[in-house]
């Protein structure tokens, strides 16, 4: 994808360019999650039933071991000191402290936020941030939204918050929170609370400042506890040995109040407590009134400001708080409002520039909020696996060991720094292969924080001895598929073209660890040495008949289409960087032609598989399929998804130019072409330079290509109106089957959420659209098009009689996807299809989720609600249409 990012300095960008760390103007963020209980660090149950080892209700009663969780929080770049807000609408049990969803077991696809909040605006230091989140009046439905999940099966759509008509008359409070700093250890706190109803309404805002627990897990080396104290009724004091002190501000507040971040083993456990004043203290006293739960010597290790205000119908209350580590005596609110304003004007100077090119307010509101959310989703992420696997030496209760112990070839692995989360309460651990999507946005923000994330997870205490990258935070040494070269590479292109020169160090840096990556996959998942790959999951979940992962019913072993693919474009991609850093470092030529030689080889075996003449491509279908090895026979499996798609991933271009300034790699090359004739039959029209004297390296000849996208751009098949479907729709007519001794295992289209529960949760690739393939799939059709150029000519869609370019096809692909978020000739956004509230509400239709993936048929967005992470590529896509319309008309389609 082509970029022109070379922008002049702002104050806001001055600040990003001023370190390359997480210090500095980045120390303070929002690294809080919205949810650390359910989570398997927090898992210390015999059986790994992470789930239900602590629930939301036990989360306000437990202190949690390796991280902190609240609403529209923020804490320091190593979790120490945590604030976030908590609310009571006077009608709930317990306060609004934490968003509430369901565990994976009660949901009917899986894990399910059940909140309604949106990610409005931040900067990539957080000089200013904005939330909002909407708090109905009436009692929140907590046994409603579990009761009706749970009579709900997989053939059924989630049951949401929405759909209990608790905002239809409008009785519900948004509640804007808002930050900006005044310094790196300065930040100024604004929550504004709209009453949306015509009545007057009570509410309790609860701003809460603690320390996340580290003294009570019986370590000498941790047993330092800080203190919170109280200043009057306005002032809160810190004191933390690593942090210093600090004082958090409350302009007129009711009262302060106090209790400590330790477990209530009485409530829990029937264990007497340790403390007087637990955790949950400060819930207890709001809800009953009774203020024996709270120290009233106004000392604790967490403590809120309580404002207990009526809003007025119709209108709004604002109250005012600053935590700083200067002294502002009596005064500290002085410059208030005109550190706000200034702190919001460089934030739209900042995205002024970056939006340059977009001019449709609508398509700019769009990408904006999708930079909020990705820089809202960063986390302190903690987790030491082997201390974890020990159990600690004082818990709350006795530690039986562990039956089953995930992770427990991961015991090097220490992970203790701000990462990009998928989405900070569905999905609020790591996940290797969702991060390096998640960079290639990040970059355009803040490229020093984006190569961080890209290097540190290879670092030693995360990349396994072995090689291997760690997966996700539930398996560990799950396969995802190996695309953090491409993002290496492309996160590399965004930085050298935003600021004119590229980053030699860092390329260099990934490439040393990503070659001891490229080894384990060498040595690991090519099970017959033939250079075909296998490795399972694959990130695609249940895409397959059979979960890849697992040992087949029937013995035997897959060879996989998507995995042969992928390593193929984990050659090109190496091949790529080898070149680049070769430019100055001649040595790497050698490492270059490595690459080159191997990705010859794997295209020969997906030709011949080991020379057993069976190949991954059909010459019936016309398609790319996966080959099952059982004892018995070998077969290929005819299913039409993404598997098949992913070898046109596998495509790099290598101008003339660029060859005659790496003299060795060019002589290997050619004396490979001239003493292999079989191999160089298989590298596309190496010989016949293309647009611009470019050689083009790719799985695919330009008719296997045309047929792809053939299939590809069929609205009967692949090509929907919202972008690419993960399965073909031609397996919703005529379901895959596949008979094993009398059993029947199907594989049939479904747009919307699974209907099986291979792979578990949500999880499903057997027709929605998913935006981190498709945006492959994109980036992978230029670089056909910056090879063959406008004479290669294809029809799109399939069957329509229209003929035009690579690019302009991809363009319009693009725009499809973009159009989940936009409005359509109704009036309507295809992403909240069925929800009338969000599309016309004053108070609802400008704000946008980003969806884990996408209904095939319509648009409708499914699964995680806030997975900014990967979904957040649509503000990428924005940039590449308005790019493409500066340089050239639009798409005019010929008609055959």
């Amino acid at each position: 994808m082509e970029y022109n990012l070379k922008m002049q300095n702002n104050i806001e960008r001055e600040r990003i360019y001023s370190r390359a760390d997480n210090k500095g103007w980045k120390k303070w963020g929002p690294y809080l999650s919205e949810r650390s209980w359910g989570t398997v660090r927090e898992d210390y149950s015999v059986h790994g039933n992470a789930w239900g080892f602590i629930t939301h209700d036990m989360a306000r009663s437990r202190a949690y071991r390796w991280g902190e969780d609240g609403i529209g929080g923020l804490s320091d770049n190593k979790g120490h000191v945590c604030f976030a807000l908590a609310f009571w609408n006077h009608q709930d049990s317990i306060i609004k402290e934490r968003l509430f969803g369901l565990t994976g077991p009660e949901g009917n696809h899986g894990e399910d936020v059940k909140e309604l909040y949106y990610y409005l605006d931040s900067t990539p230091t957080h000089s200013y941030m904005k939330m909002l989140y909407k708090y109905p009046q009436q009692p929140f439905p907590y046994t409603r939204l579990v009761d009706a999940a749970r009579h709900r099966n997989r053939l059924e759509t989630e049951f949401e918050l929405v759909d209990t008509g608790i905002f239809d008359e409008n009785q519900y409070f948004d509640i804007f929170m808002e930050y900006a700093k005044n310094d790196e250890n300065d930040i100024l706190i604004k929550v504004t609370a709209h009453n949306r109803s015509a009545q007057d309404a009570p509410l309790t805002i609860l701003p809460t400042l603690w320390f996340r627990n580290t003294w009570s897990w019986g370590y000498e080396q941790y047993a330092y506890k800080p203190i919170l104290n109280g200043i009057s009724t306005t002032q809160i004091a810190v004191d933390h040995k690593l942090l210093g002190k600090y004082k958090l501000y409350c302009e007129d507040a009711d009262e302060l109040l106090f209790c400590e971040n330790e477990t209530n083993s009485e409530r829990l456990y029937g264990i007497p407590n340790e403390s007087l004043f637990c955790k949950d203290g400060i819930n207890n006293y709001i809800t009953s009134g009774d203020k024996k739960f709270v120290n009233p010597n106004q000392i604790g290790s967490k403590a809120s400001a309580r404002y207990v205000r009526t809003v007025p119908g119709g209108d709004s209350v604002t109250i005012r708080l600053r935590f700083s580590q200067d002294t502002h005596n009596s005064q500290p609110f002085a410059d208030f409002d005109e550190i706000f304003n200034q702190r919001l004007r460089e934030a739209d100077e900042f995205y002024d520039q970056l939006q340059s090119n977009v001019v449709d307010p609508e398509l700019r509101n769009i990408q904006r909020q999708a930079y909020a959310g990705m820089l809202w989703n960063k986390q302190f992420y903690y987790y030491n696996v082997n201390e974890w696997l020990k159990g600690d030496p004082k818990m709350p209760t006795p530690f039986h060991g562990r039956a089953y112990q995930r992770n427990s070839s991961w015991r090097h692995m220490y992970t203790a720094n701000i990462l990009s989360m998928p989405d900070k309460w569905e999905y609020p651990w790591f996940a290797a292969w969702d991060l390096a999507f998640h960079t290639l946005t990040l970059a355009r923000l803040d490229p020093h924080f984006a190569k961080r994330q890209l290097a540190v997870i290879l670092r030693e205490y995360y990349m396994h001895p072995n090689g291997q990258i760690p997966a996700y935070e539930w398996n560990f040494s799950d396969v995802n598929p190996p695309v953090h070269a491409w993002a290496t590479w492309k996160v590399y292109e965004i930085d050298r073209d935003m600021n004119g020169k590229g980053d030699i160090d860092f390329l260099e840096r990934v490439f040393h660890k990503l070659l001891l990556n490229f080894t384990w996959w060498v040595n690991r998942k090519d099970v017959n040495g033939n250079s075909i790959f296998g490795g399972g999951f694959l990130g695609l979940d249940n895409i397959g008949v059979f979960d890849r992962s697992q040992p087949l019913p029937m013995g035997g072993h897959i060879e996989q289409a998507d995995g042969t693919g992928w390593m193929a474009m984990y050659t090109l991609n190496m091949l790529r960087i080898a070149c680049e850093i070769a430019l100055t470092r001649p040595s790497y030529q050698d490492m270059a032609s490595k690459f080159f030689e191997h990705f010859l080889h794997i295209a020969a075996a997906m030709k011949n598989l080991g020379g057993q003449g069976i190949s991954l491509w059909d010459e019936d279908d016309q398609f790319y399929y996966d080959v099952l090895h059982t004892p018995d026979s070998s077969m290929l499996l005819k299913i039409r998804s993404m598997v098949g798609l992913i070898p046109l991933f596998a495509v790099e271009i290598l101008d003339d130019q660029l060859l005659e300034k790496l003299p060795d790699f060019k002589r290997r090359v050619e004396w490979v072409l001239t003493n292999r004739p079989d191999l160089a039959s298989l590298v596309s029209r190496w010989h016949e330079p293309g647009k611009g004297a470019t050689h083009l390296l790719s799985l695919l000849r330009g008719h296997r290509m045309k047929m792809l996208l053939k299939r590809m751009f069929d609205e009967t098949e692949f090509l929907s109106d919202y972008g690419i479907r993960a399965l073909s729709k031609y397996h919703g007519e005529k379901p895959y089957e596949f008979n094993l001794n009398g059993e029947i295992f199907t594989v049939k289209y479904v747009p919307n959420e699974s209907e099986t529960s291979l792979f578990g949760g949500n999880s499903n690739w057997r027709g929605p659209i998913w935006f981190p393939v498709n945006y492959l799939l994109i980036d992978s059709l230029l670089k056909f098009y910056n090879y063959y150029g406008d004479d290669f000519e294809i029809e799109y869609p399939t069957n329509s009689g229209q003929v035009m370019s690579i690019k302009e096809a991809t363009v319009l692909v693009a725009e499809r996807l973009i159009n989940i978020f936009r409005r359509d000739n109704t009036g309507n956004i295809p992403a909240y299809n069925g929800y009338q509230k969000f599309q016309n509400d004053p108070h609802f239709k400008d704000l946008h989720l980003f969806f884990e993936y996408f209904h095939g048929d319509n648009g409708s967005g499914l699964g995680a609600n806030h997975q900014t992470g990967w979904t957040g590529l649509v503000a990428d896509l924005i940039e590449f249409l308005y790019q493409h319309r500066q340089q050239q008309e639009p798409v005019h389609a010929k008609v055959l």
